[in-house]
């Protein structure tokens, strides 16, 4: 899908999972290269004992690396979320947020290892942090990355 980082803001922001867990991406740079994003603590999305839930937790991440990356690398790649693991560190309460980044050293490699049509499995380590600017929790994502074959 082509789009500008302003539009997917918007589409994300308003994608239904979204709205009901409280995730908000506020940030898309221009160059598709970073997304921030927050969740508040609320009412409909605080668990039993009163902290954030830990599947809207991993929502705020989730699937970021893949519309970045496939943004990045164009439509000659398949970009597939493979895996996913989360760490809970601490209670998260009232804001929390996250940075995903992709630096041009992690875009070469994928580039790299893909040449030739292989799969390539990258993993990125995302944090979610209080507003505090302590961590909540790690998530760990593999991405699936192959070039498409051509026709």
């Amino acid at each position: 899908m082509k789009t500008t980082p302003r539009l997917l803001k918007r589409l994300l922001n308003i994608y239904p999972p979204y709205l009901g867990a409280g995730v908000r991406v506020t940030t898309i740079s221009d160059d598709w290269k970073e997304l921030h994003v927050t969740m508040l603590l609320r009412w409909y999305n605080r668990n039993f004992v009163g902290t954030h839930f830990g599947g809207s937790l991993y929502s705020m991440i989730d699937p970021h690396l893949m519309l970045l990356l496939m943004q990045l690398l164009g439509k000659e790649y398949m970009v597939w979320d493979k895996a996913a693991e989360i760490e809970f560190i601490k209670p998260g309460q009232g804001k929390v947020t996250s940075t995903i980044r992709i630096s041009d050293d992690v875009l070469e490699e994928i580039r790299q290892n893909t040449a030739n049509g292989e799969k390539y499995f990258p993993t990125f380590i995302v944090e979610i942090k209080d507003a505090d600017g302590e961590l909540v929790a790690k998530v760990k994502k593999t991405i699936y990355v192959r070039k498409k074959r051509r026709a």
